[in-house]
């Protein structure tokens, strides 16, 4: 029955309303299987039309409203339509200023250069010159890769397993999932899937020691290549966060040699990870970094920052049409400045830490959850197959060994999160593993809710494998949570 007072006629009109937007919302999905090309990707997992969106929170065309945990692939630092990114946006559109200027200076660009200096690791703003690229990642990929090979006279490059650096054929080469490889890869070191199956300091120091040998030993079949590219914390090869001894290592490694060392900051850039910028977990100076997503405010933007002595390019010898987006340097100014001056690294790292805290007490619940890691709010849980024997490890007995990856369980967790109002990620080498990238605004109620809904997806994907649950666990976790 409706509320009292209520006409048939209002009842049916709000009904009717709710079916339309139903309709619309399933047609617009249904175009879009038609028309767009079958390398879509996110959209096949999250069958949602946004029509509004604010902060943590999106509404759909069918009136559904979700708490998003991808905030466009780690690209929303401050999540949706945040105030300061709108107004910083609406000032250039009302001054009347060009909105495309190819490489010309600006007072916009002129903001943007200043601020980002400003947020820069010193040692390495001191002597920084930036290069803005088209409006992508892979881009600055690219121009990184042209930059080092210009500036040493060698073609070669250094990269790691588990890597992703973009779409492009050369960013590709570098990436994990590269077919056609001209780049020599290296170990990446984690503690769950060591690929020493040691873990820890000691599989960290082997990996190192890999490195050394293959660059000095005069029949390992790799020259002295012109640069060396790492992620500080690996995010589409699952969330794996590189030990500071061994990053610091990597720079001592390359310093030695002379070759350039490319941080790819990416995704882990203005805070995501608990410092303004990943690498000063550290402490180490690159010699090159790639910027991009969040540095845009949500708008397309893409830089590459590198020491003052490798800049021996001709002009012109990397350029792009879009690489003047006055729009882009507004959002992105005010997205720098804001994290600057709010602390929001510093706010990621708490929050991030509690969030991994109680994911943690949640795989000892459940044998599906075989690792949780992160660091600041770049979150990850490798779901397992927990009826599998685990794979044993060349220092622990077979009980204690990784289990295999289970990516059907991690889609079924994204389904069940989708179903409860959650949005989240998957990643990892079999795409196993389920990926939290909440805006660095999250406050601890919402990140409550996050973990609720998480949990509760969890539980439910568990309850179809029997014999899964462990002992102990008083009840099922509600959906309910702000939004």
């Amino acid at each position: 029955m409706g509320a009292p007072g209520e006409s048939e006629g209002a009842r049916e009109t709000g009904a009717g309303a709710a079916e339309r937007a139903r309709a619309a919302h399933e047609g617009i999905l249904r175009r879009q299987s038609a028309r767009e090309s079958a390398a879509r990707t996110y959209a096949r997992a999250l069958p949602i039309v946004p029509v509004r969106a604010r902060g943590l929170t999106i509404e759909g065309a069918d009136g559904r409203r979700y708490l998003d945990c991808l905030s466009g692939a780690g690209t929303l630092a401050l999540g949706h339509n945040h105030p300061v990114v709108l107004e910083a946006v609406r000032k250039v559109l009302d001054s009347g200023a060009p909105l495309h200027v190819l490489d010309l200076a600006t007072p916009v660009k002129d903001a943007f250069t200043t601020e980002l200096f400003r947020s820069l690791p010193p040692r390495f703003a001191e002597r920084a010159r930036v290069q803005f690229c088209g409006p992508a990642g892979t881009d600055a990929v690219e121009a990184a890769f042209k930059l080092v090979r210009a500036a040493t006279g060698r073609t070669g490059m250094l990269a790691f397993t588990g890597a992703y650096h973009g779409m492009t054929a050369g960013a590709l080469e570098a990436s994990g999932g590269a077919t056609d490889v001209r780049v020599a890869r290296l170990p990446y070191p984690q503690d769950y899937r060591c690929p020493f199956g040691i873990g820890g300091e000691r599989g960290a120091e082997l990996a190192a020691r890999w490195t050394e040998s293959l660059l000095d030993d005069t029949k390992s079949g790799v020259p002295l290549p012109a640069g060396m590219i790492l992620e500080p914390v690996q995010g589409e090869g699952g969330v794996i966060p590189a030990p500071d001894a061994w990053t610091r290592r990597m720079r001592e490694i390359t310093e030695a040699r002379s070759i350039p060392l490319i941080v790819d900051e990416v995704q882990t850039g203005v805070g995501r990870t608990g410092a303004f910028w990943a690498v000063e977990h550290s402490g180490i100076t690159p010699d090159v970094m790639v910027l991009s997503k969040a540095i845009g405010g949500s708008l397309p933007l893409a830089v590459v920052v590198y020491r003052d002595d490798l800049d021996v390019w001709e002009p012109g010898t990397h350029a792009g049409t879009f690489r003047g987006n006055q729009l882009a340097m507004a959002a992105g100014t005010a997205t720098l400045a804001y994290v600057r001056e709010h602390g929001l690294a510093e706010r990621a790292a708490t929050v991030g830490a509690r969030m991994l805290d109680r994911l943690r007490s949640l795989a000892t619940e459940f044998p599906c959850v075989g690792d949780v890691r992160g660091r600041g709010l770049m979150i990850g849980l490798e779901l397992v197959d927990p009826e599998a024997p685990p794979q044993p490890t060349s220092d622990a007995p077979a009980l204690d060994g990784p289990r295999p990856a289970a990516p059907e369980l991690a889609a079924a967790v994204q389904r069940e999160c989708l179903r409860r109002g959650l949005i989240v990620e998957l990643g990892g080498r079999r795409s196993s593993v389920v990926r939290l990238l909440p805006p660095l605004t999250i406050s601890d109620e919402q990140a409550s809710a996050v973990l609720d809904r998480l949990a509760d997806a969890v539980s439910a994907v568990s309850a179809t494998n029997p014999g899964e649950r462990r002992p102990g666990r008083d009840g099922e976790r509600g959906a309910a949570g702000p939004e």
